[in-house]
């Protein structure tokens, strides 16, 4: 009998539309060097490596004992760990929220992000997001298929009239803006002003506001990030979306949330019945105890990377960098200094792991506006950057010599 021939594997065509992802490309050869017995310095990844606050780990392992956790929650959240989020708005931003209508429970901020886009955009809508922007913002829009026009970031007056323009120059009308304060990776900071001419935007030209939350409690110098919903008239037009990843060192647990408009958190609440079960019940109850009792955590944690945020920026500076030390976030966003910066940000940070053993985010992994700079995260200690910039200087040195 005739062999019959191999198959071919046709992705759908939404796939053509995503660029290879840079961040995967070094994350293998971070790991590829790992197992070959290197010791790799991840600065790339904002992954921390501190530990849980120990309420939280304790209640977790006391309630994964009892069966009832064991089964299948609901898609949108425990009701009590909502109400506790309601609680934490009321008393951090003053800020009203029904925990029925208003609040839900997701797997981190970047599945409730991609998942609202699916319930909010399709072929047609056009998706605004300012950039460099962190991958999600620009691609979940893409895969629901929508249209994404890119806003770039600059000083708070030039952008809103940018804002503006397109709003009134695009056809169709913009249907999103995707904002992100403290940003990632820049570092940029949302204040009550911004927000309040968004809200007016929006109002004027119909466009909805999703705003990405994740490091709002990260901050540093006596900085206090505003909530977007603070402002009057926010909750007729977007949501939020927040994190436990960052603030109580919960990655792994994927655990997040969305605020907000009611129409907006039920289109979310909808498509997750289709597509998950929620969280694991003990994470969330983990999380109530978060919520309630670990504060001093939470500003213990930002002193830490307020302590790294200097360490990283006066080496870097030593070394002859230019650096806007930030003011919020796990991140420096540092510009490559001549001559290397003619060898772009992806060869660079490749050139970085091959003789420095130090993984960095190249700045074209957040588009073409993030070309020239680098992500570093604050995630090692500060022994550990100390000795990534004594490897970078070192590794720099070689290159500079070998470029001429």
């Amino acid at each position: 009998m005739e062999e019959p021939k191999k198959q071919s594997i046709q992705y759908a065509q939404r796939m053509s539309q995503l660029p290879p992802y840079l961040f995967g490309m070094i994350n293998q050869m971070k790991m590829e060097k790992r197992w070959n017995g290197d010791d790799v310095i991840d600065l790339g990844m904002g992954n921390p490596v501190d530990p849980t606050p120990q309420p939280v780990i304790s209640k977790l392992m006391e309630v994964a004992t009892d069966p009832k956790t064991h089964r299948y929650p609901v898609a949108y959240g425990m009701r009590n760990l909502r109400i506790e989020l309601a609680k934490t708005y009321a008393k951090d931003y003053g800020v009203t929220l029904d925990p029925d209508k208003e609040v839900l429970v997701t797997i981190g901020s970047k599945e409730g992000i991609s998942h609202l886009c699916l319930a909010m955009i399709g072929p047609g809508d056009t998706v605004l997001v300012p950039t460099p922007a962190f991958p999600v913002h620009i691609y979940a829009a893409i895969i629901a298929g929508g249209s994404v026009l890119r806003i770039p970031l600059a000083e708070e007056s030039v952008f809103l009239q940018r804002l503006e323009a397109m709003c009134a120059n695009v056809y169709p009308r913009p249907k999103v803006l995707i904002l992100n304060y403290p940003h990632n990776p820049t570092g940029a900071l949302g204040s009550m002003e911004l927000y309040e001419r968004v809200v007016w935007l929006a109002k004027k030209y119909g466009f909805l506001v999703i705003h990405d939350f994740a490091y709002n409690k990260i901050t540093f110098d006596g900085y206090v990030a505003p909530s977007f919903l603070q402002v009057p008239g926010a909750m007729e037009v977007g949501v939020e979306f927040g994190s436990f990843s960052k603030s109580y060192n919960m990655a792994g647990w994927r655990l997040g949330y969305c605020l907000g408009n009611a129409e907006m958190v039920n289109g979310l609440r909808r498509i997750k019945g289709y597509y998950d079960y929620g969280i694991f019940s003990a994470i969330q109850i983990a999380g109530i105890v978060a919520l309630r009792h670990c504060d001093e955590d939470v500003i213990h944690q930002a002193q830490i990377y307020q302590n790294r945020r200097d360490v990283m920026c006066e080496g870097l500076e030593r070394m002859g960098w230019e650096i806007t030390s930030p003011k919020a976030g796990m991140f420096v966003w540092a510009k490559i200094p001549p001559p290397l910066d003619r060898i772009g940000s992806m060869e660079f940070s490749i050139q970085m792991m091959k003789r420095a053993n130090v993984a960095l985010a190249p700045g074209i992994g957040f588009g073409e506006e993030g070309e020239g700079y680098l992500r570093i995260a604050l995630v090692e200690n500060e022994h550990r950057i100390r000795q990534a910039l004594r490897q970078i200087k070192r590794a720099m040195k070689e290159l500079e010599g070998e470029l001429g």
